[in-house]
């Protein structure tokens, strides 16, 4: 079984659960799930390392593009873990899709504020499932892609020793 692991699949693997992340996340925003600031940032990683993926098969480029892919899984995974933390009220999130504490703003700052806010915020949990959320899975899966593309890596350089 583990002979099937070629590190081009290895690749194929990583870089389609990529696509299959960004591939859930438009069918969640289809069926009315609006993505924040911070669900549109976790994306981008995601199409890099599917786009680089399908590069390095079609290719073949050198395996040390592996290392680029899992940079990619890692940001995702950070951001990932980041959203997490904001939705929780663990960390502060960015001013442009977080809420700002009220108390010491004029009531013409308050209206200001009001009128500028996004229409999703990033600290409030659009979605989740058993206490689970997106950016829970994401990172969760983003953390299985990296190994899948250091393992590429990893196994490659063993088959050329």
């Amino acid at each position: 079984m583990l002979s099937v692991l070629t590190p081009r699949v290895l690749i194929a693997l990583a870089a389609a659960g990529s696509a299959a992340v960004l591939i859930a996340a438009l069918v969640f925003q289809a069926l009315g799930v609006p993505p924040c600031d911070l669900c549109i940032l976790q994306r981008w990683p995601h199409l890099v390392a599917a786009v680089l993926g399908v590069l390095m098969i079609l290719l073949r480029l050198p395996m040390a593009f592996a290392g680029f892919g899992a940079l990619a899984a890692l940001t995702t995974a950070a951001f990932g873990l980041y959203h997490s933390g904001v939705e929780r009220h663990i960390f502060a999130g960015p001013d442009s899709c977080t809420s700002n504490p009220i108390a010491s703003l004029s009531a013409q700052d308050l209206m200001a504020q009001i009128s500028a806010a996004p229409l999703i915020r990033c600290d409030e949990i659009a979605w989740q499932i058993m206490g689970i959320t997106m950016p829970n899975l994401n990172a969760l899966f983003s953390l299985g892609f990296a190994g899948l593309w250091i393992a590429a890596f990893l196994t490659d350089r063993r088959a050329r020793r």
